[in-house]
């Protein structure tokens, strides 16, 4: 039997694991688009292009990084037990629920 096969992976991340990161990140675009306002009115309007350009490209890589370690976080790997995970594709192919599905039910 392939070692692979004995394992399976999960994904447990939510909307909600994430939802203070994207919050943050909202944050501070809108704090650079504040600033970049801001700088409108001076003497050089390139200053406030430069301010979001910059402060965008400096964030971006930090929020992909926390996005990752997050979902990293979330993956599980659980051990299979080939006898049940064999009695399951019967009960799959024969059509008769298995112990699990009817106490599910």
């Amino acid at each position: 039997m392939n070692s692979l096969q004995r394992y399976r992976l999960s994904c447990t991340l939510s909307f909600g694991d994430i939802y203070g990161q994207i919050i943050t990140w909202l944050l501070v675009i809108f704090v650079s688009l504040a600033a970049a306002m801001a700088l409108m009115g001076a003497a050089r309007p390139v200053y406030a292009l430069a301010t979001v350009g910059l402060v965008l490209v400096l964030s971006l890589p930090f929020l992909l990084f926390s996005f990752v370690t997050t979902l990293l976080n979330h993956i599980e790997v659980q051990e299979v037990d080939p006898v049940s995970e064999a009695e399951a594709r019967r009960a799959m192919q024969s059509g008769t629920p298995s112990a699990q599905q009817a106490a599910a039910v």
